[in-house]
């Protein structure tokens, strides 16, 4: 198995633990942007490509379009097409690799990934791989944490503190910097947007708690690190990250994480 397959191993791995569903429900408003962005419409062919639970396909699906969603992870698919069907909506979810989609060329209008493509080991060959399947004219609209900003700084925490990547390894928040999505992307036109998702709790511990139970890449850092001792130092880092960025003022917690927003033309 090679060191990127591995990788992808560890994503699946990160994101079945915990809870995701409950952590896109606190992101649905990025997903919502990279739609309007986006400019699905009605009749439109639509791809969401490491569609986690599912939020932009079903937005797109709102706006009358015929929408596909894939993700590395099966729990992640199973629950997003539960999801649609409760909701009455017709989505096709399927299992797949971001770095090899089972779609002919030219397949689709507006190709979306919110917080989702920029995890995939290999950035080139993803980014092929949404350009391929976009018809000319159509339009990739990307979203990804900044490094500077709120979870780009966790993200880069909770990596320093993990053993090391396998040989090959390029950090995700990339995808959050115009300059390497203007590699990835080159000779297309693209647009950039600086936006914030805001995350509020009662208190700082109170958010700290429930990361430990949900979000995946805190629960695998305790699940690998509390037994050498290693997790306490970490949690204690994370929970200074958040103390310095919260803007409330009253013992609660309200934070901004920004990220970056892409909408590639394809010519």
């Amino acid at each position: 198995m090679s060191g990127l397959d591995v990788i992808k191993d560890r994503q699946r791995h990160m994101w079945t633990i915990g809870d995701y569903a409950a952590i896109a429900e606190m992101i649905e408003g990025a997903s919502e942007a990279a739609v309007d962005r986006a400019g699905v419409e009605a009749g439109e062919d639509v791809l969401d490509v490491a569609t986690g639970t599912g939020n932009a396909a079903m937005a797109a699906a709102g706006r009358g379009a015929s929408v596909t969603g894939i993700d590395l992870t099966p729990k992640l698919v199973e629950i997003a097409t539960e999801r649609a069907r409760d909701a009455g909506v017709e989505i096709e979810f399927l299992e797949g690799d971001a770095e090899s989609l089972p779609f002919a060329d030219d397949s689709f209008d507006r190709v979306t990934s919110v917080f989702g493509v920029m995890f995939a080991p290999n950035q080139q060959r993803a980014a092929d791989e949404l350009r391929r399947v976009c018809r000319p004219g159509g339009r990739i609209v990307t979203c990804a944490w900044t490094p500077s900003g709120l979870n780009g700084q966790m993200f880069g925490l909770i990596g320093a503190s993990m053993p090391p990547p396998p040989e090959g390894f390029q950090p995700p928040v990339l995808w959050g910097t115009e300059e390497r999505v203007s590699e990835l992307f080159a000779g297309d036109s693209t647009r950039f947007e600086t936006l914030n998702v805001p995350f509020e709790d009662d208190s700082i511990e109170e958010w700290m708690a429930r990361n430990e139970r949900i979000l995946g890449p805190t629960v695998m850092a305790k699940e690998v690190l509390e037994q050498d001792g290693k997790w306490g130092p970490l949690r204690e880092q994370l929970t200074e990250l958040y103390a310095d960025a919260n803007e409330a003022t009253d013992g609660s917690m309200h934070v901004e994480a920004e990220y970056l927003l892409a909408a590639i033309d394809v010519g």
